[in-house]
């Protein structure tokens, strides 16, 4: 490897690295306070907690129709 691209490598590292510092971090347990609060809040809308009624759901099982 050649000192140019070298050097446009490790720039490019550092420029990365800088980014990533830069960055808002949130602590983990004021995340963990904060998805609780959310799912708290809507879990009267989840469906996979109360439930999908039979007449709106639209994965039931087909009726057959036949004719004698």
């Amino acid at each position: 490897m050649s000192s140019s691209s070298y050097l446009a490598t490790m720039k490019k590292t550092v420029q990365q690295l800088r980014f990533e510092a830069n960055i808002n971090r949130v602590k983990v347990s004021q995340a963990a306070v904060d998805l609780q609060q959310f799912c708290l809040q809507n879990a009267l809308q989840d469906p996979l907690l109360t439930g999908v009624s039979s007449s709106t759901n639209p994965f039931r099982p087909q009726k057959v129709c036949s004719f004698l």
